[in-house]
């Protein structure tokens, strides 16, 4: 198993690559970052030896520090830097090297969620907040058109929202259509979850109609059995979309039950915990909701959507 380095205080990681003479410094996503680190590398670092360096936080201060611990373990030669203007290493109190650097600072990237659905933008910037993305949404631009729904399926509906908004803004536009799809109903509310109980339906309303839909199922609990599904499309000027489905599984509750979450959250029950999905923190519901598995699937394609 190889040896995981990782910076005391902040999420960037690095490994040794045995019998490849390489400097690789990336971001989670595969992008490469351009630390001023390769002269010295090719100097000092073991000459059989190569390295990678993974940062969750991209911050260039902190992987040059990384890169110094894992220069001194795997020479075991006191290697000491200083880090102004000038990048200057010094072994034993004489100096070996120095560059002229410019560090600028980290540049956030925007990732922007098609909805104005608050609580849908909780979840999806909890399930971003690492991954160095600043989190907006449809509120923060009110002269946005509204994107009429007009598909018949989930993915339909999350690329006309993720592609038209993405066209209109230029920006990455990560947007979703999900729904509950509830067996013995044929799978409806399916598409029209939001909108089962009429246009502009409030959450209540919604609960109510399904609650009365499934009134003579009451004792049967087997008839009960229900999805959440969720279709994420990502879109970019220029780029195909990316795809991704999740599902998560369980029943439908006699009563609402808890008070967290939104939508058919109080009368979903998780089918490993029993509780609904009202019920349950926003970081457990993170863990095992429909969003959740679809975000895992999208985080695995994404290093190569970027880079098409």
């Amino acid at each position: 198993m190889k040896k995981l380095y990782k910076h005391q205080t902040t999420d960037i990681f690095a490994y040794i690559l045995e019998e490849k003479r390489v400097l690789a410094i990336e971001n989670i996503f595969g992008e490469q970052l351009e630390i001023p680190l390769y002269s010295v590398f090719f100097k000092y670092f073991p000459i059989e030896k190569g390295l990678k360096i993974v940062a969750v936080d991209e911050t260039p201060a902190d992987i040059i520090d990384l890169f110094f611990e894992v220069l001194r373990d795997v020479t075991g030669l006191n290697y000491q830097y200083s880090l102004n203007q000038e990048l200057t290493v010094e072994l034993e109190g004489q100096v070996l090297h120095t560059e002229t650097v410019s560090l600028q600072s980290k540049t956030r990237k925007t990732l922007l969620i098609a909805t104005r659905n608050e609580g849908k933008t909780r979840e999806f910037k909890a399930m971003f907040s690492q991954l160095g993305y600043d989190i907006k949404n449809l509120n923060d631009f009110p002269e946005l058109p509204e994107v009429a729904e007009t598909g018949m399926t989930f993915e339909e509906n999350a690329r006309l929202k993720a592609e038209t908004i993405s066209e209109l803004t230029g920006e990455i536009v990560l947007a979703d259509d999900s729904g509950l799809m509830v067996e013995v109903l044929g799978g409806l509310p399916g598409v029209w979850s939001a909108r089962f109980a009429g246009e502009h339906a409030t959450d209540a309303a919604n609960n109510a109609k399904l609650l009365h839909e499934l009134a003579s199922t009451a004792v049967s609990p087997e008839k009960r059995k229900a999805k959440f599904h969720t279709t994420l499309v990502v879109a970019a000027p220029e780029k195909s979309s990316l795809v991704v489905e999740g599902e998560w599984h369980g029943a439908i509750a006699t009563i609402p039950k808890g008070d967290d979450g939104f939508g058919y959250d109080p009368l979903f029950v998780d089918e490993e915990t029993g509780r609904t999905a009202a019920q349950m923190t926003l970081e457990q519901k993170n863990k095992v909701s429909h969003r959740a598995r679809a975000l895992q699937n999208l985080l695995k394609e994404w290093p190569d959507w970027l880079r098409q």
